[in-house]
């Protein structure tokens, strides 16, 4: 039998598609396929969870620039 899954298209710079390739190394529950160097289709009923996670590490990314900038 064959099984559907809902998928978003995301389209993002290289940079960006890693961070969520390495948040999604974690458990394997975000992308659907990696299409190429800046797209990839994400499980539809995990984009939310996925915004936020890739949001919560940019930040992290940003403050650990702004403390090697201090220094």
């Amino acid at each position: 039998m064959v099984r559907a899954i809902r998928g978003v298209l995301v389209e993002c710079d290289p940079a960006i598609k890693s961070i969520i390739v390495n948040i999604d190394s974690e458990r394997h529950e975000f992308i659907i396929e990696d299409l190429d160097e800046q797209r990839l289709v994400v499980n539809e009923n995990m984009m939310e969870t996925l915004k936020r996670r890739l949001e919560e590490r940019l930040k992290e990314t940003q403050q650990d620039e702004e403390v090697s900038d201090s220094n």
